[in-house]
């Protein structure tokens, strides 16, 4: 049903129909002025006939003529156009006659005439002068009409021509369905003609129709086909290419500025996010030391310790809680960097396993404090791709968390640190287990949190800042690789991918 409706409304129906409209307005234009002048134009061709008759037989009485023999030429010119010619003297002496039965008819018009002339009612006259009288009659005898004319020629002679006449109306209907039939074959023809011509003009503009649409859903993948014709639809697909072909250049533009544009806009609210996090995160954690280090200053100045060793501890534990502070805010600038992309990595082949020697080589004081087992081999050195120094946080941030954590578990204190390539996936997982008690299960995802602490009861010397385990998540976040923490018999085990490749 839609595509019907597409049809009717195509350009191809409509020329059909305003070309069938005008055969059809025109072919009633043409019955109607044929049954209105048909009849008037008839009427004054057989009239016209008869008068230059009329006048030529006149013209021979008045100058007769010795090669023309009139009686012939009357006898052809009554066969010719079926007329019957009567001529009488003077004294009613019948002349020449093309039809015997022309002077009985003749004698019924006369009377007929003279009926009229008495009662003063002359109907049905065409033309009238002085010598000469049209009018059309009918014989009622064999029910024909005819135009008749009586005249007086120049020698006194009376001059009788008749023609018969059809039915106009008949002629009418006859013409108007000849006109009919016309029109008909015109439509049948012209449609083929249509339907040719159409096809030439419409298959253009529904190209043309086609590619706009797709224009307007912002598909210019399609272009107008160039012909050879210098017409104005060969143009018209021209500037429509070219149009085509600009909107893309300008909208690929747009969206490239649109899409630079999220970017700032994203970039901007990535900062303003990161400057709220961390205004909310210095004056959270800040608290704690400004409180100390304002007590302790209050006491220095207020000499609440007048001995020296009581002075000299005060001043330590402002300086430690600074120090303390000017971690806390560069861990802080540092997580900030990372988590909003900030950091630039300078990414380098080295040795995983030099590089935990080291970290178990600076940690050797704590290790010596705790008295713990801290268990690692490797066979050979391995090499990764990552930036040193950021591996080096994730380890020194596993290594130390195990040192604070770790607990005799089963008679044993240890830790163990293990490296495990994965050819397959081209990585290399470093795991850090320390024996000790087991972490909750809810709060095995909270501990990557900024500043979330599983012991709350633990002192600010043991405790540290909270950081360390979400910058180990944000370093593995932009490396897009995996990290976690697990439970396992006897303790805790985190671990960390690194790519072994670039």
């Amino acid at each position: 049903m839609e595509k019907l409706r597409e049809k009717f409304h195509s350009v191809r129906f409509k020329l059909f129909s305003v070309l069938c409209a005008v055969i059809i307005f025109l072919i009633i234009c043409l019955i109607g002025i044929n049954s209105i002048v048909f009849k008037t134009f008839y009427m004054h061709a057989k009239t016209r006939a008869i008068q230059e008759l009329y006048e030529k037989i006149n013209h021979y009485y008045e100058s007769p003529s010795l090669d023309v023999n009139l009686e012939a030429e009357l006898k052809k010119i009554a066969f010719k156009n079926n007329f019957d010619i009567l001529i009488k003297s003077d004294t009613d002496l019948i002349l020449f006659t093309t039809d015997r039965d022309f002077l009985s008819s003749l004698t019924r018009i006369t009377d007929a005439t003279k009926v009229e002339e008495i009662t003063g009612r002359r109907k049905d006259i065409i033309a009238q002068n002085e010598n000469v009288m049209i009018r059309k009659m009918n014989d009622e005898t064999n029910n024909t009409n005819y135009i008749l004319l009586s005249g007086t020629l120049v020698n006194g002679y009376q001059l009788y021509i008749r023609i018969p006449i059809a039915p106009i109306e008949e002629s009418v209907r006859i013409s108007n369905n000849v006109l009919l039939l016309i029109g008909f074959l015109t439509i049948l023809v012209s449609s083929l003609i249509v339907s040719f011509i159409s096809r030439r003009f419409a298959t253009p503009i529904m190209q043309l129709n086609e590619i706009t649409n797709r224009m307007a859903k912002l598909d210019f993948s399609k272009k107008y086909r160039i012909s050879d014709s210098n017409d104005e639809i060969n143009e018209l697909g021209k500037n429509i290419n070219t149009m085509s072909d600009k909107l893309e250049r300008t909208i690929k533009q747009l969206r490239e500025t649109n899409i630079e544009l999220e970017k700032d806009i994203e970039e901007k609210s990535k900062i303003d996010e990161m400057r709220k996090q961390f205004i909310s995160d210095v004056s959270h954690e800040l608290k704690t030391p400004i409180a100390l280090i304002q007590g302790y200053a209050e006491g220095l100045v207020e000499n609440v310790n007048t001995d020296d060793e009581s002075r000299k501890f005060y001043a330590e534990v402002i300086l430690d809680e600074s120090n303390k502070m000017d971690q806390l805010v560069k861990q802080l600038l540092e997580l900030m960097k990372l988590e909003y992309g900030k950091r630039e990595f300078n990414d380098k082949p080295f040795d995983i396993v030099e590089l935990i020697h080291e970290v178990i080589r600076k940690c050797h004081v704590m290790i010596e404090e705790k008295q713990v087992e801290v268990l690692f081999e490797s066979k050979g050195p391995i090499e990764v791709y990552a930036d040193e120094f950021y591996i080096d946080q994730v380890i020194t941030n596993y290594f130390t968390n195990a040192i604070k954590h770790v607990k005799v578990k089963n008679g044993k204190k240890q830790i163990k640190i293990t490296i495990e390539p994965n050819e397959q996936k081209q990585k290399v997982r470093v795991t850090a287990f320390n024996t000790g008690e087991q972490i909750e299960e809810e709060n095995l995802k909270r501990i990557w949190g900024r500043f979330y602490k599983v012991d709350s009861s633990r002192n600010r010397e043991n405790g540290g800042s909270g950081i360390g385990l979400a910058l180990v998540k944000a370093i593995q976040n932009n490396y897009q690789n995996d990290y976690g923490v697990q439970n396992v018999e006897d303790g805790v085990e985190f671990y960390f991918d690194i790519d072994i490749k670039n």
